[in-house]
């Protein structure tokens, strides 16, 4: 157990040589701590990547959930940390593992604005970009109801229509991103989901 103490200060000190060190000792890779962390969690948590790295050549488990539901794919995703997100998916990244919201790693980076793992993920083959969270929502849907209409997320739009995703899920009340970018005068959004087939 001291072990796997060490490891986590050592990550908490953000301190590189001494997770090396300790890694050579085999040490509990998926201990938790009192927030049900992993050292690999924590890692995440404090953008620290190149220790996540480590942990995850190690073979530290990206898809291991703390008590907020969070795994190191899925806040990955959610903070626009493309480099982890690249290294889970070469990893094992399990798209069926969802966050508290019942959503995938797109659906908060297509929310918040990060279009390059919005990219990433919506061409990546078997990835689940039509899924529906626990409040009735696609990633297209949040990129539209969730924004302020501006070019990132107009970006974030076009990039769900050309990764295939399918642009007529309504929400629980039966409105889509169209109607929804229609009532929130969202022009461009509206020309690039008429343009893709939206109803």
């Amino acid at each position: 157990m001291d072990k796997n103490i060490t490891l986590f200060e050592a990550v908490d000190n953000g301190d590189t040589v001494l997770v090396t060190d300790l890694l050579k000792e085999k040490p509990s890779l998926e201990a938790k701590n009192k927030e049900g962390r992993t050292a690999l969690m924590q890692a995440v948590y404090k953008r620290n990547n190149d220790i996540a790295i480590l942990l995850i050549n190690a073979g530290a488990d990206v898809n291991a959930q703390d008590d907020m539901k969070n795994s190191p794919f899925l806040y990955a995703g959610a903070e626009g940390n493309l480099e982890i997100v690249k290294k889970a998916l070469n990893h094992g990244a399990n798209f069926g593992v969802y966050n508290r919201y019942g959503g995938t790693a797109l659906i908060p980076a297509a929310e918040k604005g990060h279009l390059e793992i919005v990219k990433l993920l919506v061409n990546t083959p078997g990835f689940p970009k039509d899924h529906i969270n626990n409040l009735g929502w696609t990633a297209l849907l949040e990129a539209v109801l969730l924004s302020d209409g501006g070019r990132v997320h107009i970006n974030i739009v076009a990039a769900l229509i050309d990764g295939g995703c399918n642009v007529n899920i309504a929400d629980k009340n039966g409105i889509t991103s169209l109607i929804h970018a229609k009532k929130q005068g969202y022009v461009e959004m509206v020309k690039l989901l008429e343009e893709a087939g939206a109803k």
